[in-house]
C-alpha cells in the first residue's frame, strides 16, 4: 500500500502525546483544593509489572525484562493520563541500555516513545533513528520517528516513516498514523477511509472505541454531525459495556468521544449537556486543552471558568514538573487569562522548537489578539500549508486577513469554515457569521 495512492498523524491509541500531570491534580468541585486519585491502571498491566520487578529481583541483569518494565510504566502513564511514571520508565529503560549498551533496540524504541510523551520530539527522533540502525526492520521504532517528525514539522519525513511503517507491518498502528498523516495534507475522504480500515481490524474494547474517536472527529470538522453523533454513539457503547479491567484501557478513547459529545450538545445550543459531558473528560483525563474548553463553555453559559483554569494551570506545571516540555499549552493559558503578549512569547518559543501546524496556528492566534496582525499573516499561512481543512484555522486565517485589510482573503476564509462546519465554536463561530455579514457589499 502507498500511503499518498491511497484512494481511499493523531497518533495511535499506543502513543503517548498526551498533556497530563501526577497520581492527582486538585478536584473541580468551586472553591476546594482537594485532590482525587487518578483511574487505576488495569488489573492485567499491574500484575505484568509486579511479574517484571519480580524476575529483576532474581535476575537484575535480565535487560530485556528492564525495557519491558519501562514499557509498562509509560502504558500505565498513558492509562491514568499521569506522568509520575515517566521517571519510573525512564529509570527501567535507562537501567536495559546499562545493562545492554548495544543492540538495544527495546529501550531506545521505548527512550524515544517517552520522549514523544513529554514532547521532547527531537529527543524522540534521535532515540528512534539510534533504535532503527539497530533494527532497519523495526516498525515499531517507525511509529516513534512518524510522531516526532510530524510534531516536528517535517511532513516529507513523517510520510516517509509512515510509509515504512505500513510496509513492514500493516496493522491498527500503521492505519492509523496513516490516516492522521492524510489528515493533515487535507485529504479527508482518504483519511476517513484508512481509519475505517484500522477499525475493520480493531479487536480490542480500546482499539475499537479509539478508532470510533477519530472517525467522529474527522466527521465533526467536515460539519456532518449525523456522522460525529453515531460514531459517538458506537464508541461508548463499545468502551461503557466493557469490564471493569478493560474499561480503564478505553479511558482515554472515552474522554475523547464525551468531549465530541460535548459538542455537539453545544452545536444545538445545550450547554448544560455540554457541561456535563466535559465533567465526564475531566475525570478521566483532565489535560490543559479540555479544560480551556470547559473554562470557555462555562464563560458562554455565565458561570464562572476560573476553577477550571486553574485546575488547567495545575495540569500543566505537573506535567512539566514529570519533565514534560509544552510552551504551547503554556501559550493557550495566558491567551485564556488575557495575556496575550506572554502567550506570543510562549508560542514563539515552541515553534523555535517545532514547526508544526498546530503551533504556528497558535502562535498567529497569540499575534494577533497581541495587537500584532502583519506579523501574524505568515504563520496562519504556514499552519494551512499541508492543505489541511480545518473550520477554526480558517476562521483564524479569515480574521487575522480582516484586521489586516484584506476583505477579499477574510471573506474567502471566513465562508469556509461556517460551510466546513457552520457550528465548529459556539463562541467564534457567530463571531465569524457577524464579521462575514459585515464583508458583505
Amino acid at each position: 500500500m502507498r500511503l499518498h495512492a491511497f484512494l481511499v498523524v493523531v497518533p495511535a491509541a499506543a502513543l503517548l502525546l498526551g498533556r497530563g500531570a501526577v497520581a492527582r491534580l486538585p478536584e473541580r468541585s468551586p472553591g476546594t483544593a482537594t485532590f482525587v486519585d487518578r483511574p487505576p491502571a488495569t488489573t492485567r498491566l499491574v500484575a505484568s509489572i509486579d511479574a517484571y520487578r519480580e524476575r529483576l529481583r532474581t535476575v537484575p541483569g535480565d535487560w530485556t525484562t528492564w525495557a519491558a518494565l519501562g514499557e509498562a510504566y509509560l502504558e500505565q502513564s498513558r492509562i491514568g493520563a499521569d506522568p509520575a511514571y515517566y521517571p519510573k520508565a525512564e529509570g527501567a529503560l535507562r537501567k536495559s541500555l546499562e545493562v545492554r549498551p548495544s543492540g538495544n533496540e527495546p529501550a531506545l524504541t521505548g527512550l524515544g516513545a517517552l520522549a514523544n510523551a513529554r514532547h521532547d520530539f527531537a529527543g524522540a527522533k534521535r532515540h528512534a533513528q539510534q533504535a532503527l540502525v539497530v533494527n532497519p526492520y523495526s516498525a515499531t521504532a517507525y511509529g516513534v520517528l512518524a510522531d516526532a517528525e510530524t510534531q516536528l514539522g517535517h511532513p516529507a519525513e513523517a510520510t516517509a516513516a509512515v510509509q515504512r511503517m505500513l510496509d513492514l507491518k500493516p496493522g491498527l498502528s500503521s492505519y492509523t498514523r496513516g490516516s492522521y498523516d492524510l489528515e493533515q495534507h487535507g485529504r479527508r475522504t482518504e483519511a476517513i477511509a484508512l481509519m475505517e480500515r484500522a477499525l475493520e481490524t480493531a479487536t480490542e474494547p480500546a482499539d475499537v472505541a479509539f478508532c470510533h474517536q477519530h472517525l467522529a472527529g474527522l466527521a465533526w470538522a467536515a460539519g456532518d454531525t449525523t456522522t460525529t453523533a453515531r460514531h459517538v454513539a458506537l464508541g461508548l457503547a463499545t468502551s461503557d459495556g466493557t469490564a471493569e479491567a478493560t474499561a480503564e484501557v478505553t479511558a482515554g478513547a472515552t474522554a475523547g468521544l464525551w468531549q465530541l459529545k460535548a459538542r455537539l450538545d453545544a452545536a444545538v445550543g445545550d450547554l448544560e449537556a455540554a457541561l456535563a459531558d466535559l465533567e465526564k473528560v475531566v475525570a478521566r483525563t483532565p489535560t490543559v486543552d479540555v479544560l480551556l474548553e470547559q473554562a470557555g463553555l462555562l464563560r458562554l453559559a455565565g458561570r464562572d471558568p476560573a476553577p477550571a483554569l486553574r485546575l488547567a494551570q495545575a495540569a500543566h506545571q505537573l506535567f512539566t514538573a514529570n519533565g514534560g516540555t509544552d510552551d504551547l499549552g503554556a501559550a493557550a493559558l495566558a491567551l485564556a487569562t488575557d495575556r496575550p503578549a506572554e502567550a506570543v512569547d510562549l508560542a514563539m518559543n515552541e515553534w523555535h522548537r517545532r514547526q508544526f501546524a498546530d503551533v504556528a496556528d497558535l502562535l498567529s492566534w497569540s499575534l494577533l489578539q497581541a495587537g500584532r496582525p502583519a506579523e501574524a499573516m505568515p504563520f496562519v499561512r504556514q499552519a494551512g500549508a499541508l492543505g489541511r481543512v480545518d473550520a477554526a484555522l480558517a476562521y483564524h486565517h479569515g480574521m487575522i486577513a480582516l484586521a489586516n485589510g484584506d476583505r477579499a482573503t477574510a471573506r474567502i476564509q471566513l465562508q469556509l469554515a461556517l460551510s466546513l462546519n457552520p457550528k465548529f465554536s459556539p463562541v467564534d463561530a457567530p463571531i465569524a457569521e457577524r464579521a462575514l455579514a459585515s464583508l458583505e457589499p
